[in-house]
């Protein structure tokens, strides 16, 4: 029998911006590696506990076949003999969501669904965990989904986590061509694979993450006048570039530039500092 992952997680949708995620933390190595799966418009997935591997892209496929999260969740664990030690969460294309806790996994273990979100957790404190889970997604709304699963996994810790402790923590965003360059699904895919406080590490690498990858709003831009392009021409010259492209290249900001009469604050920002 392979470890058992226990963890606490939290699949979730946003239908409005097209985004489906997963997040979750763990005593055990490179949980990401195991937990989370995604699809855009097709649904999410975690699986623990004795983990079932094949419980994600196996349920994946049978959402994309139309599939209800019930009936997803019915389907895999009724082939499963070693159900009774399985934990699943499931939400479908269409924000509808399912929970299963085996009878054998280790206590505590459970899950709650609501709208648009499934969380559940083994080996946990109390069942306090999941419901902050739940209760963070249900009081965040507005905000975008990566952000509302960060405050989610944040929220369960400070409700008692994994009673074995901490270690790794995984963000899994997914969105049609919303990824790196608009080919990939990909939007935010950030793992803490063996940490000491792993899910303030997720948060570090998501910021760093948004800070290459996001997107500033193009009416929040600054237009580039004659002051700003000397300033610009000066700040270029001195690291060495002749174009605002070159530069951004190297930087890993290049998704964060477009054109010359216009710069992004943040592409800005970071210009400035590196001087």
């Amino acid at each position: 029998m392979a470890d058992r992952v226990a963890t606490y997680s939290i699949c979730a949708c946003d239908l409005v911006a097209g985004q489906w995620g997963v997040a979750t933390q763990s005593k055990f190595l490179a949980v990401g590696s195991v937990v989370p799966w995604a699809e855009p418009h097709v649904g999410a997935i975690a699986t623990q506990s004795y983990a079932n591997p094949r419980y994600g892209p196996d349920g994946l496929a049978l959402l994309r076949d139309g599939l209800s999260a019930d009936d997803v969740v019915e389907r895999l664990t009724a082939a499963d003999e070693n159900r009774a030690q399985r934990q699943l969460g499931v939400v479908d294309g269409a924000g509808l969501a399912a929970t299963f806790t085996g009878e054998a996994c280790h206590a505590w273990a459970g899950g709650r669904t609501g709208d648009g979100y499934a969380a559940q957790g083994n080996i946990l404190v109390s069942a306090a965990t999941v419901d902050a889970l739940a209760e963070s997604f249900e009081a965040s709304a507005g905000k975008a989904l990566a952000e509302r699963l960060l405050d989610c996994l944040d929220a369960a810790e400070a409700a008692g986590g994994d009673s074995r402790g901490r270690q790794s923590a995984a963000l899994l965003v997914v969105e049609r061509g919303g990824g790196y360059a608009g080919l990939s699904d990909s939007l935010v895919d950030l793992r803490v694979d063996d940490a000491e406080d792993p899910l303030a590490e997720l948060r570090r690498i998501h910021r760093l993450h948004h800070d290459l990858f996001g997107r500033t709003p193009r009416d929040e831009w600054l237009p580039v006048d004659a002051e700003l392009r000397a300033e610009l021409d000066g700040l270029l010259a001195g690291a060495g570039h002749d174009s605002l492209a070159s530069w951004a290249g190297v930087e890993n900001l290049e998704e964060r530039v477009e054109g010359e009469d216009a710069i992004d604050p943040v592409v800005l920002a970071r210009l400035r500092e590196s001087s």
